[in-house]
């Protein structure tokens, strides 16, 4: 009886997996590398000094249009830039 019951569970949970629904290859893919869009729609960029990920209004932008998520981390990394 036991083994029915077993066979029962792989069967349902065969038929869950396969009735979920999926994501297609390359949907949640950003258009350009470093760029994601939240649920709104907006491009989501990385802060080049720590990688945190913020929408694009938020972010703050050096003299060559890298990202960063505060002013903090601009300097940082210019400071960390200018030691090399």
């Amino acid at each position: 009886m036991l083994k029915y019951l077993l066979l029962a569970a792989v069967v349902l949970l065969a038929l869950w997996w396969l009735g979920r629904p999926r994501r297609r290859s390359g949907e949640d893919r950003p258009a350009t590398p470093g760029a994601a869009r939240d649920a709104g729609g907006e491009p989501m960029l990385r802060c080049r000094h720590c990688g945190v990920h913020l929408p694009a209004s938020e972010a703050v932008k050096d003299a060559g249009g890298e990202a960063y998520c505060s002013a903090e981390h601009r300097l940082a990394h210019e400071r960390r830039d200018d030691h090399r």
